[in-house]
């Protein structure tokens, strides 16, 4: 792999990849390129207070009634104004998409349960636990080699 960093304020800023294919580590390098802002919180809401949510805290974002909520390691769930799809832009890598109505900080995901219906739930360290679709299962068995 070839890397060329050319700097002239007289132009305006590009960035130009060629690879071969589409890769986790090309994704992940388009996400940080094309990102509106490198930020580690979120304001999260609870009743009437606003609290800013460190993102290395949060276990997941789901949806739950048309609202979206983070659940944090303490085992609080605070209300985000947010959508999944807008979230999952800005998240940092480590934030996985697991079904259609949630997203999961991958390293805090302690174990998978698989249920008899064949279903697979995410279990949080925290002993939170949030169902994976079988698609997302799929994908992340792929990726993860599990």
């Amino acid at each position: 792999m070839i890397f060329k960093l050319q700097l002239d304020r007289n132009h305006e800023e590009e960035i130009v990849a060629t690879v071969h294919q589409r890769t986790p580590l090309i994704d992940e390098i388009e996400r940080l390129v094309t990102q509106d802002s490198l930020t580690d919180q979120i304001p999260g809401y609870e009743e009437e207070e606003i609290v800013m949510l460190d993102l290395r805290e949060i276990d997941c974002f789901f949806v739950e009634g048309e609202r979206t909520y983070a659940h944090c390691q303490d085992g609080k769930q605070y209300l985000i104004r947010k959508r999944l799809y807008e979230l999952e832009k800005n998240l940092p890598g480590h934030y996985e998409r697991i079904s259609k109505s949630a997203i999961a900080n991958w390293p805090h995901i302690g174990r998978f349960r698989v249920q008899l219906s064949g279903a697979v739930d995410a279990v949080f360290k925290s002993g939170y636990s949030e169902c994976i679709s079988r698609r997302c299962f799929a994908e992340l068995k792929r990726r993860y080699g599990l």
